[in-house]
């Protein structure tokens, strides 16, 4: 299978080149509800791929290997020199590991990589990135992805949800790739040391929850009802009350994207595309109509002054909730009944 004639705009983590936009595949088999058979995932992503989609992102932790089980077989058909693929290794042992090594040492983390390059149907990770982090050993891991660089079991690496001081020392040791972060007009708080650190070294930016959970897309309000292991049950921006604050904050997308003609989802990719040159948007998409509007969202220009002006609106807007109360829902799979006891999601 290969791209059809669709022209996909790419960007650069470290080295790799990738789409704008990616795919973030954790919604497929858990997190967001019910979602589509595994032959229907399956020509989705095939589908995302045709139109230009390249990166597709999944994690150990996403229901317990499950995701990235999926993910080896929507890919497996898929010519691997064109696609990158981007995982994630949980700093703790999960249900199933079984080694006595230390998680991050470089024994645990080996023995991690082994079963999702299995999982994964590949004999190389494009952005191997650590999940979470653990403080207090940045180098040593940095240390171990040099390794498996050199020895070409992966060809990146990259932190999720680091602080910058974790950043400075990890990449002294082994220079990242890409740090992954929740990054929308609903959570900025990167910007304040994250984003421009990451534009002094030269680091990528992998944005998750770009549109907040689907909130920035405009298709919910206060009536709308989760259910289930749907995360959006404990995520505090869905609460009835909350959504009817944040209402000035849908009024403004609406009105930028009724002047662009586009849709609301689209806006909101649009504007953090402009954050950062390198920084790439991974929402999920579970449905044709949602693939093509969220890959369409990379040809959507916003000009500096649009930027800027939409920008400054936003500063004056006070934002509702956030993702407090999300522990653990996106690690239970589907057909696991929900215990918000030992939740967590990216």
């Amino acid at each position: 299978m290969n791209k059809k004639d669709t022209i996909m705009k790419t960007r650069k983590l470290g080295n790799l080149e990738v789409s704008a936009i990616g795919m973030g595949c954790m919604g497929f088999t858990h997190a967001y509800g019910e979602g589509p058979e595994e032959k229907e995932g399956i020509r989705l992503v095939h589908f995302a791929f045709e139109r230009g989609c390249n990166f597709f992102d999944t994690a150990e932790m996403y229901g317990y290997f499950n995701n990235e089980e999926f993910v080896g077989k929507a890919l497996k058909e898929l010519p691997r020199e064109q696609i990158v693929i981007s995982t994630k290794f949980w700093p703790e042992k999960l249900p199933g590991h079984t080694f006595e090594e230390d998680k991050l040492s470089e024994t645990g983390i080996r023995k991690s990589l082994e079963g999702q390059l299995r999982r994964l149907q590949t004999d190389y990770i494009d952005i191997y990135t650590e999940h979470q982090m653990r403080d207090g050993n940045e180098e040593e891991v940095a240390f171990v992805m040099g390794k498996l660089i050199k020895e070409g079991k992966i060809r990146a690496w990259g932190q999720s949800s680091p602080t910058a001081e974790q950043i400075r020392k990890a990449h002294a040791v082994t220079p990242i790739a890409a740090i992954q972060s929740e990054y929308s007009m609903m959570a900025r708080q990167w910007e304040k040391d994250v984003l421009p650190l990451c534009r002094e070294l030269g680091i990528g930016y992998v944005a998750f929850s770009p549109m907040a959970n689907g909130f920035l897309s405009g298709k919910y309000n206060a009536q709308s009802e989760f259910k289930g292991n749907d995360l959006r049950t404990v995520i505090t921006r869905f609460d009835k009350e909350n959504m009817q604050k944040n209402q000035p904050l849908l009024d403004l997308i609406h009105r930028y994207a009724a002047e662009k003609y586009c849709t609301p989802g689209q806006i909101a990719l649009a504007w953090d595309l402009m954050a950062y040159e390198s920084l790439v948007p991974i929402p999920g998409m579970r449905r044709e109509e949602r693939i093509i509007e969220n890959l369409g969202a990379a040809d959507v220009v916003l000009t500096q002054d649009e930027y800027k002006a939409l920008t400054a609106e936003l500063d004056k807007l006070e934002v509702y909730g956030d993702r407090s109360g999300l522990t653990n829902l996106a690690s239970v799979p589907k057909s696991t009944k929900k215990d918000t006891s030992n939740i967590h999601a990216k």
